[in-house]
């Protein structure tokens, strides 16, 4: 029997040594905005079938803090929780984390419906978004892309986790202090239940100062399966058996992104 199955492929080292530094965020995927107050969106259409472990999804929640969520919208959320727990819905995040738009010098959410290299394609853009509560002294950008791959299979797609700038990391409520420390983002995916093969999360997640500019562990600095910066490629592949990704793999890729800003500062003095 045919399982779904979301790879991590990792190339490794050389691969990080080789990306490109630039501009990770895809433009359009903005024909909708949240509102300043809204915490999640209606439910919308993705405009393609998403096979989810063994689910298939047609249409989903943005939610403000950093993620969408298929069965339902969070609506209490306070804090970001690994996603190694049971979520309680599926959840696809790049950057689980106590967003807050409602600060004027903060940017809204937005998302709509586009294409990548021709495949029909879901977007949700988090560009320059403060934090709780009504923080904008740090701005977040990052994005979320779905990505319609029903030409490898029905219901195969591609996720990306693109990211431009991460200035914070926590909310006040998480124990944030100015944005940094505390429960800090976490970036994955789950479908919900906690089982086991059922959820991952990048390495740093849920780890203060890992995922922020300034760490040679950066979002930014690192990619996955692409050679743009900060750019996180994941598969949803419908017709392979579970392939369970080694542990190190991804931290070797930040390692050896970690390695090229070390160089290329080194350089600079």
């Amino acid at each position: 029997m045919k399982r779904r199955v979301i790879i991590l492929t990792i190339v490794g080292t050389l691969y990080a040594l080789a990306t490109v530094h630039g501009a990770a965020i895809r433009s359009g995927f903005d024909s909708f905005a949240l509102a300043q107050n809204d915490p999640w969106s209606p439910l919308t259409p993705l405009g393609f079938n998403l096979n989810f472990f063994g689910v298939t999804y047609s249409s989903l929640y943005v939610n403000t803090d950093g993620c969408v969520t298929f069965d339902a919208p969070f609506t209490i959320i306070f804090a970001p929780f690994a996603l190694t727990t049971t979520t309680g819905t599926p959840i696809i995040t790049p950057f689980f984390a106590d967003v807050d738009t409602r600060d004027g010098g903060s940017g809204v959410v937005r998302y709509g419906s586009g294409a990548v290299d021709g495949h029909t394609a879901f977007g949700v853009s988090w560009i320059d978004v403060g934090y709780f509560l009504r923080h904008d002294d740090k701005l977040d950008s990052f994005q979320l892309v779905l990505i319609d791959r029903s030409d490898r299979h029905p219901g195969d797609a591609d996720l990306e986790f693109n990211y431009d700038t991460v200035l914070w990391e926590s909310g006040d409520w998480s124990g944030g202090v100015l944005g940094l420390g505390g429960l800090s983002a976490r970036a994955g995916y789950s479908n919900g239940t906690g089982d086991p093969g059922t959820y991952d999360e990048l390495p740093g997640s849920g780890v203060p100062g890992c995922f922020l500019d300034g760490s040679s562990t950066g979002l930014i600095h690192g990619s996955l399966n692409s050679p743009v910066a900060g750019r996180y490629v994941l598969s949803i592949c419908n017709d392979q058996a579970p392939t369970i990704p080694a542990p190190g793999a991804l931290l070797l890729t930040l390692i050896g992104a970690a390695f090229v800003g070390q160089r290329r500062r080194s350089i600079a003095r």
